[in-house]
């Protein structure tokens, strides 16, 4: 039996509320026999069905998912596809050498994958462009992490550009930022509207989408598998989980996923006296030097110009948190906005809202064969949209038998650490988290 426990996100999905409405896809309602089945309808699971079509053209293969598309974390990021090094337990994001090649080689991978969709489905620049991304500093300890990253580049034989406040007030408009590093290989998405489009473009004779058909039961009689929903159920020879956290909530890997919220603020739309006054380029994305500080996007398409802040983090095994959190962290959200852009101080938050990350305590994945033919694609340490991307791809050839290079890469490495039993592992990680806000300083 499959723990009863519906995703619970708090706030609206904002990217996915700055589109156009789309009609619901029909909750699954039937008893149906599939050759595969896809757990998820996030980047990981999106991704899987896709490659499960592309090497089985005539399968039938269904996707569950427990919400709308676009509406739980696929659509609720930052909508950052990192290349480089971003170990989110690290103040400057770096890990061990070798173990952060195998990352990039992954993560590339992966946007790659997720630029050949957007070529074949026809999806604009805002869906996802490849523009890079700068890790930006405002106090000195800032500047001092992105030094230390910068070496850790060098080592890898990664390139990346130094800028210095002039450069970072004509890219911003803003005079806060005193340095930045800016590696080029990132690619920026707008999610919902991505996750959407891809959805749409999967979609057809062999692939179905089920929206709000939460598991309940997953069992194997003999070679099949059955999912059940509240109204339906899928028969299925082999199945794919792509739930990230939620993989504990099917049995596996009791106390080894931490359950970690952000959270993020966007402005209305600036008005064109706002949008002159600010300056700056109209599209910009960064990440905090320090891990636990903030992270700034400016975008500019479907629903105007807006400024994103995105910073606070709790841990909260549940995997749900209440909607008062968000009044909570919206007071570090404007002080970190106001800090930012003393010139729009009289603009207001449109929307706030969280989503759900999952990490290892060793930041492995936990991907590969958990039983028979049922295969998990889930937790992806912070890089959901590059990691989701390949790891949903590499499950569905693991899946068929296929065998690669990245797949290796994918299945290298150790077994996740078994977290302390509760409450003391919430008690002890946020206050890591916590201390690591404090010590963050000017960053948040």
């Amino acid at each position: 039996m499959v723990k009863h426990q519906l995703p619970c996100d708090p706030g609206p999905s904002a990217w996915n509320c700055l589109l156009p409405a789309e009609p619901a896809r029909a909750a699954l309602s039937e008893n149906r026999i599939a050759d595969w089945l896809v757990i998820g309808a996030g980047f990981a699971g999106l991704s899987a069905a896709r490659r499960l079509a592309q090497l089985h053209p005539t399968d039938q293969v269904v996707v569950l998912d427990a919400t709308a598309v676009a509406e739980g974390p696929a659509g609720r990021n930052s909508g950052f596809m990192i290349d480089v090094p971003h170990d989110l337990s690290a103040s400057d994001y770096a890990g061990d050498t070798e173990h952060d090649e195998r990352d990039i080689r992954l993560n590339r991978a992966g946007i790659e994958l997720a630029l050949a969709a957007a070529h074949e489905y026809q999806m604009d620049d805002e869906c996802i462009v490849l523009s890079g991304k700068i890790n930006g500093a405002v106090s000195a300890r800032g500047q001092s992490h992105n030094s230390a990253y910068a070496k850790h580049l060098d080592r890898l034989g990664e390139a990346y550009t130094r800028l210095n406040a002039d450069d970072m007030k004509a890219i911003t408009g803003t005079d806060c930022y005193i340095d930045g590093l800016y590696s080029p290989g990132t690619a920026m998405i707008q999610p919902a509207k991505y996750i959407r489009a891809l959805a749409c473009g999967i979609e057809g004779s062999a692939v179905t989408i089920y929206e709000n058909s939460p598991v309940v039961d997953l069992v194997r009689k003999g070679a099949i598998w059955k999912a059940s929903t509240p109204k339906g159920s899928v028969q299925a020879a082999r199945v794919i989980l792509c739930v990230n956290g939620h993989l504990a909530n099917f049995g596996f890997h009791q106390r080894a996923l931490m359950h970690v919220f952000t959270y993020a603020s966007m402005t209305r739309a600036l008005n064109s006296a706002e949008i002159k006054q600010l300056g700056g380029e109209r599209r910009w994305a960064i990440t905090p030097a320090d891990a636990l500080g903030t992270t700034v996007r400016r975008i500019s398409g479907t629903g105007g110009d807006r400024i994103i802040i995105r910073n606070r983090a709790t841990f909260d095994a549940s995997l749900s948190v209440k909607e008062q959190r968000l009044t909570d962290v919206a007071k570090q959200h404007d002080r970190s906005y106001h800090a930012r852009f003393r010139m729009l101080s009289d603009v207001p938050m449109d929307y706030r809202w969280g989503g759900r990350l999952c990490l290892t305590r060793n930041q492995v994945s936990i991907f590969g064969e958990i039983d028979r033919h049922l295969y998990s694609a889930c937790c992806q340490n912070g890089l959901g949209t590059a990691k989701g991307t390949i790891s949903g791809s590499l499950a569905a050839e693991l899946a068929s038998e296929q065998t690669s290079d990245l797949l290796q890469d994918q299945m290298t490495g150790n077994a996740p650490r078994k977290l302390p039993p509760e409450p003391v592992a919430s008690i002890a990680a946020n206050a890591v988290l916590r201390w690591g806000e404090f010590k963050a300083g000017q960053e948040l």
